[in-house]
């Protein structure tokens, strides 16, 4: 039942405000960090209705490591839900770092540039610079942060898959800080339900790091950053698990 209501939810939001939508982007080009404000507004107050429907509570840990300016957060992946916690809690414009495929779905694209989302193609290296360039003028000109799950793909174990280390380019070349977060039980809303997928009412347990700066580390931590940032993942994960008994 909850996943018919969101999807009615999802489809009343995409038709109703779409003209809403169109001035947003239309702004962008004129006032980047106005209009990706307009629409993280609009964006979040629309996933926690969202969140409210699927019945899914959000504990958090470490709020207090928000930077106030813009950064570069960093997480693991394991739902869709991952988006909407993240996006919720942060309370701050941020746009994701999503897969170029998602750029062909209709409605959902034109949202997802009006909060500032980037579409990095993995599979063309002079497209993925570009994205990774764009990426650095937003954050160092403050326009909006940026999110990115550097494995890439959304996981189905507990192990984390390799970090990508591409995707903290942006984070050295502007000189904002990472923010690490860790996410736990995310994927018992709706990915680890069975066969027959349902939305279920979860705890969603997220755990924000203190921030990283890039010029602050050491040389072997610079030249392995994946490992040490996904090192720094995996521990907040493992203090959500010790501390909640997940």
């Amino acid at each position: 039942m909850r996943i018919l209501l969101v999807f009615l939810y999802v489809l009343g939001f995409f038709l109703i405000e779409f003209g809403k939508s169109k001035r947003i982007n239309n702004m962008i080009s004129e006032n980047p960090k106005h209009a990706y404000q307009l629409g993280n507004d609009i964006v979040r107050k629309k996933f926690k209705n969202v969140l409210r429907i699927s019945g899914v509570t959000i504990i958090t840990k470490g709020l207090d490591n928000l930077p106030d300016k813009t950064a570069l957060y960093v997480g693991n992946h394991r739902s869709y839900f991952d988006i909407l916690t993240t996006h919720v809690t942060i309370n701050r414009p941020v746009g994701f770092i999503a897969k170029a495929e998602m750029i062909k779905i209709p409605f959902l694209t034109q949202w997802m540039k009006n909060i500032g989302c980037l579409f990095l193609d993995r599979k063309d290296n002079k497209k993925a610079l570009k994205t990774i360039l764009e990426g650095v003028k937003m954050l160092k000109e403050e326009q909006v942060s940026l999110y990115i799950f550097p494995e890439g793909t959304r996981g189905h174990t507990d192990e984390l898959a390799p970090f990508k280390k591409g995707s903290f380019k942006m984070a050295e070349k502007s000189g904002v800080p990472i923010v690490p977060i860790g996410i736990a039980n995310s994927d018992m809303v709706f990915e680890n339900n069975g066969w027959f997928r349902k939305i279920r009412s979860t705890k969603v347990y997220l755990n924000i790091g203190e921030p990283i700066y890039t010029k602050s580390l050491g040389d072997e931590e610079k030249k392995h950053i994946d490992v040490y940032i996904q090192k720094v993942v995996a521990e907040l994960i493992q203090e959500l698990k010790t501390e909640y008994s997940l």
